[in-house]
């Protein structure tokens, strides 16, 4: 149990620090007016590192279900609506995180799955 705690922790922590990092090195705001090519910049790195965080989730709890991924998934999920509704500028982050990096958190504990078989 500890281990799934653990484990769905450092995933999005993964993907949180990772977005945190890009914003703060880069000077843009998460909800400001940005261009396009930084949207798609950060809608493939955040792609990346949901991902990679839903990898090493899958990894930490040595899990053979994707339980873990969907728990990590929610929760990304959750926050990206909560900050959806309680935040003002552009949403694109939010909406992103919704419908894409959740799902890609999925993706990289099935990844981890089919690797070990």
């Amino acid at each position: 149990m500890i281990r799934n705690i653990l484990a769905v922790i450092v995933g999005y922590l993964i993907f949180v620090i990772s977005a945190v990092l890009l914003f703060q090195l880069s000077g843009h705001k998460p909800h400001g007016e940005t261009s396009v090519p930084f949207m798609i910049l950060v809608i493939i790195y955040g792609a990346v590192f949901a991902t990679v965080g839903g990898f090493i989730a899958q990894m930490i709890a040595k899990s053979k279900t994707l339980t873990i991924n969907y728990v990590l998934a929610s929760i990304m999920a959750g926050f990206a609506a909560f900050s959806l509704f309680k935040t003002d500028g552009n949403h694109y982050t939010q909406i992103v995180a919704i419908f894409l990096f959740a799902p890609m958190s999925i993706l990289g504990g099935y990844l981890f799955l089919k690797k070990k078989v």
